[in-house]
């Protein structure tokens, strides 16, 4: 999918970035490995002494004023209207924009839905929960059914699986499928989402979406890592981001959302690389063999981030919490990784796209208008022209996402651990999550 700009959506394939230099690869294996022992040394002797490193003031510091303008029915009824109008104009593009590479939805979809969620809930917290148009058609279904429970309890046990499917769904439609650059197609996808959600929302109430809804599962996600927190009363409060990461409790399917989350980024960037273009583009590969060893690399490579990630915890020394709980016991530490791997693999696409789709939002239907006065905005290709400085973001962007997950996980184990088992039970976690970022610097260089 071309825009007039030359620009790829990410959706059928993006701009390339320049490899990483190997030594930074190198240097950002070595320091990642550093660090994840150093931490180990300090976040153990600090338990031994009785005190648990990285979670200071968990209750965090209220904020009474700033609560109450953010819990108020204005805040909330602008942030629903702004909502509202955004899925406006997505219908209104969706069904009366053209079919071809200047039509907006595929870079409002693809880049400032997908990617842009993680950035914006990483400043503001669950903006996806705020502005979602689901939330806010279910909201007023609810008030015209009147006061009163949903007609259905939402079963504890699905937890989040099926976000995870429907993640794994849409990585499926942005990576794989062959029309992603048809408005059709997105159309459709887009169409069953909502009415899914809708529907399950006015069944089974708030709930539905908080554990349903793909993208307010991944924003939620992301805003653990926000300054943002919530008191189990729901009062407004200021955390640490490792202090908000620990609220996040372990509940079924928990383990699959951070597996499809970190997979799909790795079956992204493996895409791109020299290796995998020689296998799907050799000679003997036909057209549709291709296509079948892209969907099942796909749904291979989360299971494989699972079963890794699966083994190094449950390896972990234990005290009262069964193995089998571990999993989902230390799944917050993902997030961070997760987060680190979004901005090194997207930063440079989020840029150029993103403006790019900006211009094209400014005149949707294709007629010259420039209803935003961007339609002659030029997109910036800043990062293109600064490959090292782009090469020394990405790596830094891993390196911290690995030292906020593994402090995270350090954080839970001590909670977890017996005390005779600090040192040596956490062995297998952080290797798994040195493991987790030497492959992916590995991946950042061969793409």
């Amino acid at each position: 999918m071309i825009y007039s700009s030359g620009i790829l959506t990410h959706g059928v394939g993006g701009r390339q970035d320049l490899p990483l230099p190997l030594e930074y690869v190198i240097a950002g294996a070595v320091l990642a490995l550093l660090v994840s022992f150093a931490l180990l040394v300090v976040t153990t002797r600090r338990a031994v002494a009785g005190e648990v490193v990285g979670v200071k003031n968990p209750r965090g510091w209220p904020l009474p004023r700033l609560g109450r303008v953010v819990d108020s029915p204005a805040w909330t009824a602008l942030w629903r209207v702004v909502g509202m109008l955004i899925f406006g104009y997505f219908v209104l593009v969706a069904f009366a924009g053209p079919d071809n590479a200047n039509n907006p939805i595929f870079g409002m979809t693809y880049v400032w839905l997908w990617v842009g969620l993680v950035p914006f809930s990483l400043l503001f917290g669950p903006v996806w929960k705020a502005i979602s148009p689901a939330r806010t058609i279910v909201a007023g279904l609810t008030w015209l059914r009147g006061a009163g429970d949903p007609p259905f309890r939402l079963s504890e046990r699905l937890g989040y699986w099926p976000a995870a499917f429907t993640l794994l769904a849409f990585a499926w439609l942005e990576l794989v499928y062959p029309d992603n650059n048809y408005l059709g197609p997105v159309r459709l996808w887009l169409a069953v989402y909502l009415a899914t959600m809708i529907l399950g929302g006015a069944l089974f109430g708030e709930k539905f979406l908080e554990r349903c809804d793909p993208f307010e599962v991944y924003s939620s996600l992301m805003a653990r890592l926000s300054v943002w927190g919530r008191t189990p009363a729901g009062n407004l409060v200021l955390r640490t981001p490792l202090g908000n990461l620990d609220t996040l409790r372990p509940a079924p399917g928990l383990v699959a959302v951070v597996s499809v989350l970190f997979g799909t980024i790795v079956y992204d960037s493996y895409r791109e690389s020299p290796q995998w273009l020689q296998i799907v583009q050799s000679p003997e590969i036909s057209g549709s063999t291709a296509y079948l060893i892209n969907n099942i690399a796909l749904i291979a490579l989360p299971l494989l981030v699972a079963g890794f990630y699966s083994a190094g915890t449950m390896l972990t020394g234990v005290g009262d919490v069964p193995r089998r709980a571990l999993p989902a016991e230390l799944a917050p530490s993902m997030v961070p990784i997760i987060a680190g791997y979004v901005v090194a693999h997207y930063l440079s696409y989020f840029w150029e796209s993103g403006l790019a789709t900006l211009r094209n939002a400014s005149d949707p239907m294709g007629t010259g208008a420039d209803w935003l006065g961007t339609a002659d905005m030029p997109v910036s290709y800043f990062f293109a022209y600064h490959g090292t400085l782009l090469a020394v973001i990405k790596v830094t962007a891993v390196i911290v996402g690995h030292v906020l997950g593994v402090w995270s996980a350090h954080i839970r184990a001590l909670q977890v651990l017996p005390k005779q088992h600090l040192v040596v039970g956490q062995v297998p976690l952080l290797v798994t999550m040195v493991g987790f970022t030497v492959g992916g610097l590995y991946l950042l260089f061969a793409a």
